[in-house]
């Protein structure tokens, strides 16, 4: 992260200026080749570092398991989802969806992710069980994984390795705090730094402030420390600021760092061929918050954010190729040997219990079987997710009823607190299909149809393009006509509820008695919507 030029830098850059001198006409040749957002979806409170010419991010993902996602790029746009710094973040009530428990909008919250002699360490916290956790790996796929965990929780931690050889987290809200790590990472060091470093951190943006200073990131470039924190003034928008000094315990100068479009919280990443840039995020309706990279320049020792202080819409990076498969894909439910039973792309809500579903039960299947009988779809267990994303998508899946006992529901989801159902109930002996609405909070059934096979095909597409936010539910016999049901869903993205963009949901509880199953067929994705009448 020092940023020092390598001879490989330097006959970059006198490349450059020989072309230059050649061909003054040329001065724009660096075109822009791919655009904001990096990622259409949901990977908020990213964290970034760069080890050799790869990069890897973290993000939070709250009541999801597995938990805090580590994806992986070459070029910082195209990414892929290669491992979890967990599997279970505790086994408590809330985490369990037991006891009419649950820990939505908390789990675990923004993650830090860094490169140490050898080591990768991912740090979070937990307002659910109010401690900080960190990961550590040598081997970022494939693992194991060490977990170090110790109370309190800090809230949007930062976790630092200093060239001294000193360990430390820089946290909290409005006020910033520092404490020194022992050199195990344990807990806080006895007689080790613990102080206020930053009373206001909020104060450059001024003093009518909605949202304190938060989500501290921190690096260290040519011997000075920069922090990046998020602060919301009132009846603005979110808004970077920076902070520097020439200790970590200050003290420290700050100034806005970018105020344009609400992209905020986020830090520094550099590039092999000496590039900067700030890896940042926005909140955008219901998908959820999605990544920007904004340019950096350098002047007078501050990073200077994006072009004339505005976030670009194109960057001269190469292009994405999507987002399937590397953050979300289809899945036919078939399994090689020695092959991940769910492949990374799903996360379930909240725990799972593993002796309810399956890959194996029925050869290319995933079976959902019930446990115990549940009044609510936020409290039933074994909801199996993926991330929807923009501007468009559609998820699709083929049920098979046959094996549902007397008050089952199955089927997918558009997921969130306002969430929308499209599936097959038993009532009376018989199947149907429902689609159910939250939109207005309460469940609300808006069509129920006679179902007379076990077999059918359920669809939900997804519109996201200038906040339009809708969800339209389909069903259809043979999985090529299909035929609207219910109505629009307006998706609405809830904060501390749920506090995560709109999923894909694979569902199957029971209402009277345990013991029915589901069998997925298949789930598809796809970046198109189609225009139905």
């Amino acid at each position: 992260m020092d940023g020092v030029l390598n001879d490989e830098k330097v006959k970059i850059m006198s490349s450059k200026k020989f072309i230059l001198f050649l061909f003054p006409v040329l001065f724009s040749w660096q075109t822009a080749t791919t655009q904001n957002p990096i990622l259409f979806a949901d990977v908020p409170d990213l964290s970034m570092v760069r080890v050799g010419k790869t990069f890897y991010m973290s993000s939070t993902t709250m009541h999801m398991s597995p938990g805090v996602p580590i994806m992986k790029s070459r070029d910082l746009i195209n990414w892929k989802i290669y491992s979890y710094a967990y599997d279970t973040l505790a086994d408590v009530d809330a985490m369990n969806l037991n006891n009419g428990k649950s820990t939505y909008g908390r789990g675990s919250w923004a993650s830090c992710i860094r490169f140490y002699k050898g080591r990768f360490y991912v740090s979070t916290f937990s307002s659910t069980t109010n401690k900080t956790y960190i990961y550590s790996t040598r081997n970022m796929e494939k693992g194991p994984w060490k977990r170090i965990t110790f109370s309190p929780a800090y809230h949007d931690h930062s976790l630092f390795f200093d060239e001294d050889g000193k360990v430390y987290l820089i946290y909290g809200n409005g006020k910033i705090s520092l404490v020194q790590l022992k050199d195990d990472l344990s807990g806080l060091l006895e007689g080790g730094i613990n102080q206020v470093v930053i009373e206001n951190a909020s104060l450059p943006a001024g003093t009518n402030i909605g949202l304190g200073a938060e989500g501290s990131q921190l690096i260290k470039k040519d011997g000075k420390y920069y922090l990046f924190n998020i602060t919301w003034p009132r009846g603005g928008m979110r808004t970077v600021v920076i902070h520097r000094a020439d200790k970590i315990t200050g003290p420290w100068e700050g100034r806005i760092g970018l105020q344009d479009l609400g992209v905020a919280q986020g830090g520094l990443i550099d590039m092999p061929d000496g590039r900067w840039f700030s890896y940042l995020f926005r909140d955008y309706g219901s998908v959820g918050r999605i990544p920007y990279l904004v340019p950096v320049k350098w002047e007078d020792g501050w990073p200077l954010l994006g072009v004339n202080g505005k976030v670009p819409e194109q960057l001269d990076l190469p292009a994405s190729k999507g987002l399937i498969p590397g953050i979300v894909a289809s899945d036919e439910f078939t399994r090689r040997k020695n092959e991940r039973a769910l492949p990374l792309v799903w996360q379930w809500n909240h725990n799972p219990d593993n002796s309810l579903w399956s890959v194996t039960a029925r050869k290319g299947y995933l079976r959902l079987t019930t446990g115990r009988i549940d009044t609510s779809y936020v409290k039933s267990k074994n909801t199996l997710t993926q991330r929807t994303f923009g501007p468009v998508c559609s998820g699709m899946i083929s049920l098979d009823a046959s094996g549902m006992k007397e008050g089952d529901f199955a089927g997918l989801s558009a997921f969130q607190r306002k969430f929308g159902q499209v599936g097959v109930k038993v009532v009376n002996g018989k199947k149907y299909l429902f689609m159910i609405s939250a939109e207005s909070n309460t469940p609300v059934e808006l069509q129920c149809i006679p179902l007379s096979q076990n077999q059918v095909y359920l669809k939900i597409d997804c519109d996201f393009k200038n906040k339009m936010d809708k969800a339209s539910f389909f069903y259809s016999p043979d999985g090529e006509n299909w035929t609207a049901i219910g109505g629009t869903l307006k998706m609405e993205y809830t904060l501390m509820e749920h506090f995560m963009g709109y999923r894909f949901g694979l569902f199957n509880y029971a209402t009277q008695s345990a013991g029915g199953y589901a069998d997925f067929d298949f789930f598809r994705i796809s970046d198109k919507i189609t225009q139905h009448e």
